[in-house]
């Protein structure tokens, strides 16, 4: 009768150890899986390495992409290069087929090479920019934006004389950081007073007003403009300045009526005391037989022979210029050769 009666106490102790054989049981079940498992790849992992292709999954073999040779070693010698750096773009090892090396030599060895050299990467480079490049560029240009020449201006006096305005500026080609240039604002005009609708009054004052801006050797006045921070604006303000000494230069002020021959920048041979005098030289040569040097003896033959002329440019460089050695000696010939010494 006592040996049926189950206690309750025994009862849990024998569903805990229950549990625990469970618990056990499932440990040593996932033991011997993962130890099945690590054996399948090792034996998939042997059977990789001795095909080279791939793993074989379920009877289905899975293949692997291998890494091949360098793009650089697999480059045509004729390639098209623009088709490999079309546009700016930093150093690529394996697309530059040159043997290129950077970096501080090590042991006194050699500096590093191209592949996985951050010095390379770090600077940039103008590998899009080679003669082809900018070849196929500018035939873009040209077919895209710019019409062909006028077959009319075949030469540069026929230009300069179509176009006598030369406006002059900078383009910069920068790598760094920023693409803008100080110097790239500047503007620079060019024209000959030659070219320019001028009278001698018109002409001296330009010249006055223009100071160094014009050189005499070339006859050209020279404006510069950088005041202003975009190179449009000082475009336009080098054209407004050339307005307004050009309208500047035509008027006549008040002042100016008072001006003597003392005053006048240069040495003016019209109505001048050594015209006068050369004049009047000549007539009374004339009046003592020397008929035969003058055909009419009209003022204006008299000062027109070849003698005279070359007088008067020798007068003009001696006051203007200076008496140097040279001036002083071609003074001496051309009188000599007036009063046909």
């Amino acid at each position: 009768m006592a040996a049926s009666i189950t206690h309750p106490a025994l009862s849990s102790l024998y569903k805990i150890n229950s549990n625990i054989n469970g618990i056990y049981s499932l440990i040593s079940f996932n033991r011997r899986i993962s130890i099945s498992s690590v054996r399948s790849s090792s034996a998939v992992a042997t059977e990789t390495e001795a095909s080279g292709r791939g793993v074989r999954v379920s009877g289905v073999l899975v293949l692997i992409a291998q890494a091949g040779e360098p793009r650089s070693e697999r480059m045509a010698v004729d390639q098209d290069w623009t088709a490999v750096y079309p546009t700016a773009a930093s150093f690529k090892p394996a697309a530059v087929p040159l043997p290129v090396r950077m970096g501080y030599p090590v042991k006194r060895g050699v500096p590093p090479a191209k592949k996985g050299n951050l010095e390379l990467i770090k600077i940039p480079n103008f590998l899009h920019l080679t003669p082809v490049a900018i070849k196929k560029h500018c035939e873009a240009l040209k077919r895209d934006s710019v019409t062909e020449w006028p077959s009319a201006l075949d030469s540069d006096e026929k230009c300069m004389k179509r176009f006598p305005i030369q406006v002059q500026s900078k383009e910069f080609v920068s790598a760094g950081l920023s693409l803008r240039n100080p110097d790239a604002r500047i503007v620079t005009l060019k024209v000959k007073l030659s070219s320019l609708n001028l009278d001698d009054h018109a002409r001296k004052k330009m010249i006055k007003l223009s100071e160094e801006r014009y050189c005499k050797d070339t006859d050209t006045l020279t404006i510069t403009t950088d005041s202003c921070p975009l190179r449009k604006q000082n475009y336009d303000y080098a054209m407004y300045l050339l307005t307004v000494l050009y309208h500047e230069s035509w008027k006549t002020e008040a002042w100016e009526q008072e001006k003597t021959r003392a005053d006048m920048e240069e040495y003016e041979w019209e109505d001048s005391p050594s015209q006068k005098k050369v004049l009047d030289t000549l007539l009374r040569m004339r009046a003592l037989g020397a008929k035969d040097e003058v055909e009419e003896g009209t003022r204006e033959e008299l000062l027109g022979q070849p003698v005279v002329q070359e007088y008067r440019d020798t007068m003009l460089r001696l006051k203007n210029e200076g008496e140097t050695e040279e001036n002083l000696h071609k003074y001496k010939e051309a009188v000599k050769k007036l009063f046909n010494i």
